[in-house]
Formats: structure tokens, C-alpha cells, sequence
């Protein structure tokens, strides 16, 4: 079950916000996640609560407003190709649709099956 939380500078569209989680959806399908495996955050924060460094550690072109953070909280077991594949997707997903490439920053965290409880208290993986 991943958990995606996308951060972004105010104000953002409804329409860009779903952009972006549309194409973070579909690049986890792709991977193997269930469809109805959706279960999404974002936060928009004021500029002052969103601070980032405009080049690091080397882009070709800097981040503006547009700048977007993706965090996937996955569980662990997914290979390096997986994670380079759903980056692919989602770089190419979002790029066919004008965004920058430059300004869209992806994190993978992973924790212990374990560590999930979808409701009731209850442990799916255990």
C-alpha cells in the first residue's frame, strides 16, 4: 500500500494537483499496485512554509512555484528497476502534459510490512 503525499507552493488547481497524483496513480499500477490501492495526500503550503534550493544538485533549468514534491511511502521489497520505472512513468506521464522534468522531485521510503494497519486495528501482512 503506498502512501503518496505530493507537497506544492500555493495556490496550485484542482487540475494540477490531480495531474500530478493521476500520474503517481497510474506509474504504481503499472508496478503491480491495485488499482484501488489509492490513498493520497497533498499539502500546499505558503511560500514561506515551502522552502527549497532553486538548482540542487544540478538541474539544467532552476525550480520555480511549480516545483513539485512527491514522497511514495511503500513497503520494503521493490527493486531499484521498479523504483526507476515508476520514476520513468511518471516523469514521462507528466511531461507529456507540459510540466518540467527540471522541477519534479520523487522520494521512495520504505517500511516494514508490519508497520501498516489499514483499519480496525487489524494487520493485514501479519
Amino acid at each position: 500500500m503506498p502512501l503518496v503525499t505530493i507537497t506544492v507552493q500555493k495556490p496550485k488547481t484542482p487540475q494540477f494537483k490531480d495531474s500530478v497524483l493521476s500520474a503517481v496513480h497510474e506509474a504504481l499500477v503499472a508496478s503491480g499496485v491495485p488499482e484501488t490501492d489509492r490513498f493520497h495526500r497533498v499539502l500546499e503550503l505558503e511560500p514561506e512554509d515551502f522552502r527549497f534550493d532553486l538548482n540542487y544538485p544540478d538541474l539544467t533549468r532552476p525550480r520555480n512555484d511549480d516545483f513539485v514534491l512527491i514522497e511514495i511511502l511503500l513497503s520494503v521489497g521493490r527493486s531499484v528497476k521498479v523504483k526507476k520505472k515508476i520514476v520513468q512513468d511518471i516523469i514521462s506521464k507528466l511531461s507529456s502534459q507540459g510540466f518540467d522534468a527540471e522541477r519534479i522531485m520523487i522520494c521512495f521510503k520504505e517500511t516494514a510490512w508490519e508497520n501498516w494497519s489499514f483499519g480496525g486495528g487489524r494487520f493485514f501482512y501479519m
